[in-house]
């Protein structure tokens, strides 16, 4: 049964990640309408950040991949709806295209994928965390034992609810991302609108929405402590998102 705080605010109309998004609208707007997506959309984007950001990609991709799977086992396991599954299943699916995509861009940026290093904010999507989460974080991921966020995630006992938020965080960011270079009056250079299209069209959005259901269903039946988890794992997601954007800044710049 959700917690009393989550029932008020079904009882008002709004949804828990609704609630969640306009609490931390700032955290999520820094992650959204990051300096890199703004020069993306304004067409005055550093052409070394955006390799840095694909080359990164690249390397992270490895781990979302096995982080979705890990969530269709978990959906399979504790969801109460099996059109979840056909949902993730979709999703990891669809990664076999991205992998793809992501090769064709190396080779178009000379990046050579044997060789790539993964940076802090890569390596990481883990220690990045805010004085908001670093309680919580600290008592549930002991300092000495810093494992990686999505492999935390990945961990039999974390709960299908805490993963399934985190997907829907991290895919919701490209989208939103990536969707706001694609508007009316935005200059996005065409050799990256291929990018932003990628992510920002109207099926990955829809896709985004149906996670977002998904999200909101389980959060009304899940207790104070797992709404607690969730709502720490979508500010991680949002932390660390940032920090991948920021990361994707050094370097010395190049641009359009």
């Amino acid at each position: 049964m959700a917690d009393p705080k989550t029932r008020a605010q079904l009882a008002g109309g709004m949804t828990a990640t609704d609630s969640w998004i306009r609490k931390h609208r700032l955290i999520y707007t820094d992650a959204t309408r990051h300096p890199l997506v703004l020069s993306i959309r304004d067409g005055t984007v550093d052409l070394n950040a955006f390799r840095t950001w694909v080359e990164q990609e690249c390397e992270f991709l490895r781990s979302f991949t096995a982080f979705v799977a890990s969530v269709l086992v978990k959906a399979w396991k504790e969801s109460d709806d099996r059109a979840d599954e056909e949902v993730i299943l979709g999703s990891l699916a669809s990664l076999n295209d991205e992998f793809a995509w992501f090769k064709k861009e190396a080779l178009k940026r000379d990046i050579d994928l044997t060789k790539i290093v993964p940076q802090n904010a890569t390596a990481g999507y883990s220690r990045y965390v805010s004085s908001s989460a670093s309680n919580f974080l600290e008592r549930e991921y002991p300092v000495n034992v810093r494992f990686r966020f999505l492999e935390s995630l990945m961990r039999p006992e974390m709960e299908y609810t805490v993963a399934i938020t985190a997907l829907w965080a991290i895919e919701a960011v490209y989208h939103e991302s990536f969707a706001y270079c694609m508007e009316d009056g935005s200059k996005t250079p065409l050799e990256l609108r291929e990018a932003c299209e990628r992510w920002g069209n109207e099926g990955f959005g829809n896709y985004c929405n149906t996670l977002k259901k998904i999200v909101d269903r389980r959060l009304e039946m899940a207790a104070g402590e797992i709404s607690k988890k969730t709502e720490v794992a979508l500010l991680r997601v949002l932390e660390c998102e940032v920090a991948f954007w920021n990361m994707s800044r050094d370097g010395p710049r190049q641009t359009i």
